[in-house]
């Protein structure tokens, strides 16, 4: 492991203590420096949903898309429900579904409406990387949604340098800690070459001077 939760909590106090004070909430962010790799080729890069052990302290949004007994138990746990017939009006209504694709973070499906999401909302959720997660009908929406609740989504795409958060501010240093080297765990096996393709890594609040992790 590149660091020790100690470690990453001195530099997180660090980096708090070297922010102005705000009039709103800021997050704390990572980020990640690579070398050593050819990110022109798809599989080098990464694009991971990693599950955190604390919540982010901020709203996660999830939309899902579908019908029947998933959207029943959906509609008091999902930021939004949108029916099939909804999903064929976006097809006319693009600026309605980049609204959509922006204002949430991750979004489930209907697995039957996997194609026609596909054709309408593809162009729009697949560069953002929100493309849904497909649902059976006999699965039960309700954990997974709380599941995305501490969710983050982590991609490089062709960029040596990426950003991703770890939560807010008020969660805690030591829960921020904790996230924080769920991540970079996470990317350090995900990367060819693990430790050798990190150059380095930074901490900062949303707003703040970064300080140097590695």
């Amino acid at each position: 492991m590149l660091l020790s939760k100690e470690e990453i909590s001195e530099k997180i106090d660090k980096c708090i203590e070297k922010a102005q004070e705000r009039n709103f909430e800021e997050n704390i962010d990572l980020s990640i420096n690579l070398k050593n790799i050819d990110l022109s080729d798809p599989n080098n890069r990464i694009d991971e949903e990693v599950i955190l052990p604390n919540n982010l302290g901020r709203g996660v949004k999830v939309c899902f898309i579908g019908g029947g007994n998933l959207a029943v138990e959906a509609k008091d746990v999902a930021d939004l429900v949108i029916s099939s017939n909804e999903l064929e009006n976006l097809e006319d209504n693009k600026t309605e579904a980049r609204s959509i694709a922006k204002g949430h973070d991750f979004f489930l499906a209907e697995a039957s409406l996997m194609p026609k999401i596909g054709k309408i909302l593809g162009p729009i959720l697949g560069p953002r990387g929100k493309m849904p997660n497909p649902v059976r009908p006999d699965e039960d929406i309700v954990p997974k949604i709380k599941k995305l609740r501490n969710t983050v989504r982590v991609r490089s795409k062709e960029s040596t340098t990426f950003h991703t958060t770890i939560g807010a501010i008020n969660i805690g240093i030591e829960n921020l800690s904790e996230n924080a080297r769920t991540i970079l765990r996470r990317i350090e096996r995900e990367l060819p070459m693990g430790r050798n393709n990190i150059d380095s890594i930074y901490v900062k609040t949303t707003m703040g001077p970064p300080v140097k992790l590695i």
